[in-house]
């Protein structure tokens, strides 16, 4: 008998609500993007983003059981994000699921956004085989997570300073390109010739799968800045294409060495930044060399979005994790937590 879970997901600017079958069918994903209303302030202003989750939510959810031919009748559970996040727009979600959840009597399910995106992978290929290496890259997450079983999960290697999609959209920003900078980059990174312009790549110290792209941020605004005090007129593409060549060099390698060092024959992509073309492209061809499979989730699975948090939460749903009606959002939440009513645990444990 099918499990049927409608998931809500508004950790940042996105308000999505999605109804998917058995963690693997999806029936509908109505992901409402508040894009415009936030580029002109060039990024996310979270008091804004929780206003508009509070205005789009429940349209956004009478068109995704619409769009799935369901009612709330055919539901047998209620998922929402509760971390991390932007914590006003983390408390939309969870108030709201755990309305439903009351109202309909239906189990309520808490699910990491980081979880999600990881998860995003399981929607793409839902035949996956453990242990599996994960690559998150998004506006505030970079990390690689060895995932061991369903809910078991141990972080290899994380930033230490910027987040790989961070510095895509501070770079855009110095490049005057706008808001979001990680699609606009790899746009303008196409017409550009990455070996034109010289820029750094942090390794860090020897054996660590950590990363770092502080320094790489930096040297692109100092190059930028000493062009304008020299007059010289600099080629944007070339300078985009470097970029995201060395941020791409920098993850695919610390990637492989991840894989290497785990044992794990299979590298998953997720987050926002897994839909940047550079990145797609050189992680697969170089895991290919290594006859290492890559599996990358299609461009609308890796933004935000409510399927991947329906597919993680229909595993947690076959371990009978549910979460209590006193859910709450949790701003700092960490992958292998559940925190309820301000205690925590971690899921291996």
């Amino acid at each position: 008998m099918s499990v049927v879970i409608l998931a809500l997901e508004t950790s940042c600017d996105e308000t999505s609500a999605a109804v998917v079958a058995d963690g693997s069918q999806i029936l509908s994903n109505i992901i409402s993007s508040q894009v415009d209303v936030h580029r002109k302030f060039g990024g996310v202003v979270p008091e804004v983003a929780s206003r508009k989750h509070l205005e789009l939510l429940n349209r956004v959810v009478e068109e995704a059981l619409a769009a799935a031919g369901l009612g709330f009748k055919d539901l047998d559970a209620v998922a929402v994000t509760y971390g991390p996040g932007l914590v006003g727009a983390l408390l939309v979600g969870v108030a709201a699921a755990k309305a439903f959840a009351y109202g309909l009597d239906l189990p309520l399910l808490g699910v990491n956004h980081l979880e999600g995106h990881i998860y995003a992978n399981f929607l793409a290929e839902p035949g996956l085989a453990f242990p599996l290496l994960c690559l998150v890259v998004s506006g505030g997450h970079t990390d690689l997570v060895l995932v061991e079983k369903h809910g078991r999960y141990r972080v290899v290697g994380r930033t230490r300073d910027d987040a790989a999609g961070e510095a895509f959209d501070k770079v855009a920003r110095t490049l005057g390109l706008g808001y979001p900078g990680g699609p606009l980059i790899d746009r303008l990174a196409a017409g550009g010739d990455a070996s034109a312009i010289s820029l750094p790549r942090a390794y860090l110290e020897k054996g660590s799968l950590d990363f770092s792209f502080s320094g790489l941020k930096s040297a692109v605004i100092n190059y930028l800045h000493r062009a304008a005090q020299r007059g010289e007129e600099v080629n944007k593409a070339d300078l985009a294409a470097g970029f995201q060549q060395a941020v791409s060099d920098v993850l695919t390698e610390k990637t492989l060495a991840a894989a290497k060092e785990t044992g794990v024959s299979t590298i998953l992509l997720a987050g926002g930044v897994a839909s940047n073309s550079g990145l797609r492209a050189a992680l697969t061809e170089s895991a290919g060399q290594e006859s290492i499979r890559v599996v990358i989730p299609a461009p609308v699975l890796c933004t935000d979005n409510a399927a991947m948090i329906a597919c993680a939460a229909y595993y947690k749903y076959l371990r009978g994790a549910f979460a209590p009606l006193t859910l709450n959002a949790v701003p700092d939440l960490k992958l292998g937590e559940e925190r309820y009513e301000g205690n925590f645990k971690k899921i291996s444990d």
